[in-house]
């Protein structure tokens, strides 16, 4: 009977620790979303010999719906990424038309940076898509953090075959992603910075994506403008709408 106890014992408590992993990564992901959100960012591709910056303008709606305008510089102005549930489309303003993206382009890269085009419109899901597990804590810029290992569930159509991830214990933030191919060797690395208030959430303002593999190379995106739980129209996220975005 002792032995009995102690192996329910030991299973509930394994499922408590599962459950906290769930739960955390599922804050982390609704404080960056909220019912909806407005924002305004700046894009830096940095380069061994060069760098470019490109402005946006993004709005969302829950998980299902978000859409982003390219306003600057002229070359890209006007180019639309629009996400409606599990479909994905591309408004090019130089040719007025609107394509729907294959999966097959979710990897490639976002309009030259180190994003892919699935890491712009977040198609997959850390909360849906991964099963969580807390591996550790540790001290990422100067915050005590969770450090939590996520895992493609086999159903899931994602880009990365694990991520590592660490959220800060105080503000749910995500500090430091680590992406890993199939393979499992890692391939890109996130780390978030220079934390602001955008309302009522401290969220950090600026994200940098390094890929391993390109010594000096990197993407900066900087948040400007950040608000949530705005009244957003139903219609911004049709392709109708796409080419009328400003």
């Amino acid at each position: 009977m002792k032995k009995i106890s102690l192996i329910i014992l030991l299973f509930g408590c394994l499922d408590v620790y599962t459950q906290s992993a769930i739960e955390i990564i599922q804050k982390a992901d609704s404080k960056m979303r909220g019912a909806s959100s407005f924002s305004e960012m700046a894009i830096t591709i940095v380069r061994p010999k060069w760098q470019k910056t490109m402005t946006m303008k993004s709005w969302s709606l829950g998980t299902d719906y978000s859409v982003s305008l390219v306003t600057s510089p002229a070359k890209e102005k006007g180019s639309v990424f629009l996400k409606r549930k599990n479909e994905v489309w591309n408004y090019l303003p130089a040719l007025e038309r609107t394509i729907k993206l294959p999966p097959s382009m979710m990897t490639q890269s976002f309009m030259g940076t180190d994003l892919t085009n699935d890491d712009l419109v977040k198609q997959s899901s850390m909360v849906v898509d991964y099963t969580h597990k807390i591996l550790s804590e540790e001290i990422v810029e100067g915050l005590d953090c969770w450090k939590l290992e996520l895992i493609p569930k086999e159903e899931a159509t994602v880009v990365w075959g694990k991520l590592i991830v660490w959220i800060d214990k105080s503000d749910f933030m995500q500090l430091k992603i680590e992406f890993y191919d199939d393979d499992e060797e890692i391939v890109n690395l996130m780390n978030g910075y220079n934390f602001k208030m955008f309302g009522n959430k401290k969220l950090p303002s600026k994200i940098e994506f390094i890929p391993l593999e390109d010594q000096g190379n990197k993407t900066i995106i900087e948040y400007k403008i950040w608000e949530f739980d705005k009244d957003i129209p139903s219609n911004y996220f049709t392709t109708q709408y796409v080419s009328r975005l400003k």
